[in-house]
């Protein structure tokens, strides 16, 4: 279920903050499409964060700690990675209202980005909103290969750590039910969702002042 919204409609992130509490969440058309519509699936995407899984290949590559993890000291850079074009994706839903509105969430401490890095380039990351004790995954990029799978692990391990109990993937495509993602009635997860959003998650619960360790990750995943 969608519904269009007028470009010239305000949109503020407390209305914003409102409509993730009540299941909906905006997207556009494409990049460079002004209008924003609202969007409530019949089917809804979740990882189950007692359910994550990560395959021995990608467990060797966290530990290894191939790249370098940080959150929210690249924020912009993220969101721009997202809303770039990538191979077998020309365009996105991320147009120049999204991207100011999540900026705005960000600056109001509801918005993180987990970002990878190869050396000094950012090469992968994802970003979404946190609100109470649920997290809304929004986009995911990567340049290198593994880049984005590593932070996804890194923001999982962020969420058990800080006591999260929903991890919001919108849809799920074959790429996050091999992490266990699955689709669930809008009925049962308005019920999950309820719930969530009356607690309060800490999403620095793992530090911030220095990169997390790959292995400091998955003992936080061992413990879901």
């Amino acid at each position: 279920m969608s519904s269009r919204d007028a470009a010239s409609s305000e949109i503020t992130p407390d209305i914003l903050l409102r409509a993730y509490a009540c299941g909906i969440f905006p997207m556009s058309e494409s990049a460079d499409d002004p209008t924003i519509f609202w969007v409530e699936p019949e089917q809804r995407g979740v990882i189950p964060l007692d359910g994550f899984r990560v395959a021995s290949r990608l467990a060797r590559t966290v530990r290894a700690d191939t790249f370098r993890v940080t959150v929210n000291t690249a924020f912009k850079r993220t969101v721009a990675g997202c809303a770039a074009p990538q191979p077998g994706r020309d365009d996105t839903w991320i147009n120049g209202r999204i991207r100011d509105l999540y900026t705005s969430l960000h600056e109001l401490g509801h918005c993180h980005s987990v970002e990878a890095w190869f050396g000094d380039d950012l090469v992968g990351g994802l970003y979404g909103v946190s609100l109470g004790r649920a997290f809304f995954g929004e986009s995911m990029f990567h340049t290198a290969r593994d880049a984005s799978k590593v932070a996804l692990v890194h923001l999982v391990a962020r969420l058990i750590a800080g006591g999260y109990v929903l991890l919001d993937t919108q849809f799920v495509t074959d790429h996050l039910r091999t992490f266990g993602a699955v689709e669930i009635p809008r009925r049962r997860y308005r019920a999950l969702l309820d719930e969530a959003v009356t607690g309060d998650g800490d999403f620095f619960a793992l530090p911030m002042d220095r990169p997390v360790t790959g292995a400091e990750a998955l003992a936080c995943l061992r413990q879901a």
